[in-house]
């Protein structure tokens, strides 16, 4: 999952200073009044989003993956944790059912 993280990040770097560059070249226009900085981030966004989804493909695959696998282990604990629970009650409550039935003979 970092690693798709840092490709992602990557691949928004590269596509910062390659607007950043056409912005102060002229190829792209520089936005209105003190807006450029936002311009170039806005559009640098607007790029590197389809460029990560086409070149991040099989990575992105990948971490899902991992993301579920993590999901189902967390519910087989769960539910190993819920098995533990209710065993736990059960012999709470066999406990309290047999005490009633000894007081009543010890008094």
């Amino acid at each position: 999952m970092l690693r798709y993280t840092l490709m992602r990040l990557g691949i928004f770097a590269g596509c910062l200073l390659v607007v950043w560059g056409l912005v102060y070249a002229g190829a792209f226009p520089r936005g209105f009044g003190d807006s450029n900085p936002f311009w170039v981030l806005l559009l640098s966004l607007v790029l590197s989003a389809p460029i990560s989804f086409v070149v991040l493909r099989k990575e992105r695959d990948r971490a899902s993956v991992q993301v579920s696998q993590r999901v189902d282990r967390m519910k087989a604990n769960i539910e190993a944790n819920r098995s533990q629970e209710d065993a736990a009650v059960d012999e709470v409550e066999q406990a309290q059912a047999q005490a009633p039935g000894q007081a009543q003979t010890s008094s």
